[in-house]
């Protein structure tokens, strides 16, 4: 069995980066539950929460990790997640 399919081998970081990853994947699955109730295309607020809740985790994962590839990968998805709640919620007060 490969050492990373073995939960003897897991610490705290592994569950860290299992759960940022898991929440990262969540906002596809959001996603797609709005858009198939709606019967169209839609990116609800909830999307951008799970997107910026799980870059910042899996960026304390990689960063903990120590690996400059995964760090720069998710080094700067959080702004453009922040970006799109600012706008959304600044919408949301001009109406």
């Amino acid at each position: 069995m490969p050492a990373f399919l073995d939960p003897a081998t897991w610490t705290l970081w592994t569950a860290i980066g299992f759960l940022g990853q898991g929440m990262f994947f969540s906002r596809f699955a959001v996603q797609w539950l709005v858009s198939e109730r709606r019967g169209e295309s839609h990116v609800p607020v909830a999307f951008w929460w799970l997107s910026l809740a799980g870059s910042l985790v899996t960026l304390a994962y990689a960063i903990h990790r120590g690996d400059p590839v995964f760090v720069l990968g998710q080094a700067f998805g959080w702004m453009v997640y922040s970006r799109n709640l600012v706008l959304i919620y600044r919408g949301r007060g001009a109406e």
